[in-house]
């Protein structure tokens, strides 16, 4: 009984703290919270709390703050999380319905995860390594210029701008459009990296100048398309915490703009029971990051692909672990349909 009534005060620290960014005390506790002890006993507790080294005292302040340890066995212990508000879960479902490709729909969907934690969030942009060409479309613009656009089975809309010498009628460009789809259409995109034939092509095709430049930017599409990188939003966030980072805010700032870095922690991140993987601090083992805490789970089918947020440690973990859930599970289904 007296240590789940230690975790009931320090949950009820945590809450506190994170609130008001004020270290806790005993008088405060029993203000706030209805903890059905005296001062003397909580006053205990806090003693055994910090002996556990779940809690400290900054500085001289006779009130306590929670330490990373402690922040760790509030995650821990967190049971259900509470579900997003009826309002949260109609603004994630119109935003991400009302995009209309994937590179606008990871946009939309970091820019809601950071408005609903005020947090940086993160997204992966899925593995493409198994999706395939799905169409291609050529259309003139004059005769100059030629529109490239590439559909992959992904949702993924890649675009470019091929300049040409002369003007191409619309029967040529459907012709050469049929001759792409015939020859590449359903390949997984990882297949068109490398050197692409024009086999099957008349001989005044193969030496057009159009044909070589649609060859080429369908290979740099593929190409692209096999990187991987991560999309952010909500970095002015971090600027109005800037105090719960001791001693800079800059390191976290330039871990933040290398993106092999943060790949590669989404890829060491370890997921609890419930789908979820929470680094608090010096867990990551990213020395730029030991003031920070992770928050992520993974999207699509891909267990590659992940989402999350990044913020200090002193940060409302049961809000942000759901909100992360819950449009981690609205990006899933509207990517399987």
């Amino acid at each position: 009984m007296s240590e789940l009534r230690r975790l009931d005060v320090l949950r009820a620290i945590v809450e506190d703290y994170v609130q008001s960014r004020e270290p806790v005390g005993s008088k405060a506790l029993l203000d706030r919270h209805n903890l059905g002890v005296s001062a003397a006993t909580i006053r205990n507790d806090m003693a055994l709390l910090e002996e556990e080294g779940l809690i400290a005292a900054p500085h001289t302040s006779s009130g306590r703050v929670p330490t990373e340890k402690g922040y760790r066995r509030f995650v821990d212990e967190i049971g259900e999380l509470k579900p997003l508000s009826r309002a949260e879960r109609d603004a994630i479902n119109k935003i991400l319905d009302s995009s209309q490709d994937l590179d606008e729909m990871l946009n939309s969907t970091v820019r809601l995860l950071a408005r609903l934690t005020n947090q940086v969030a993160m997204i992966q942009v899925p593995h493409y390594d198994t999706a395939s060409l799905k169409n291609l479309d050529l259309v003139g613009l004059g005769s100059s210029q030629v529109l490239m656009v590439m559909i992959a089975s992904n949702g993924t809309v890649d675009q470019r701008m091929l300049s040409v010498t002369r003007l191409y009628a619309d029967e040529e460009l459907n012709g050469l459009k049929q001759w792409l789809l015939n020859s590449f259409g359903g390949r997984q995109l990882a297949e068109l990296v490398g050197p692409l034939s024009g086999e099957g092509l008349i001989p005044e095709q193969r030496d057009d100048a159009l044909v070589a430049g649609v060859l080429k930017g369908l290979e740099e599409m593929a190409q692209a398309a096999n990187v991987q990188r991560i999309v952010m939003a909500g970095t002015a966030n971090l600027a109005r915490v800037e105090g719960d980072f001791p001693l800079s805010i800059t390191p976290v700032l330039e871990a933040l703009e290398e993106q092999v870095v943060l790949l590669k922690l989404f890829s060491e991140l370890e997921a609890d029971a419930h789908g979820m993987s929470v680094a608090i601090g010096t867990e990551h083992h990213y020395g730029q990051l030991s003031d920070a805490a992770v928050i992520a789970t993974t999207y699509s089918n891909d267990q590659r692909s992940k989402l999350g947020v990044l913020g200090p440690t002193r940060m409302n973990y049961p809000t942000s672990m759901a909100s992360v859930r819950a449009v981690a599970r609205y990006l899933s289904k509207i990517l399987a349909n």
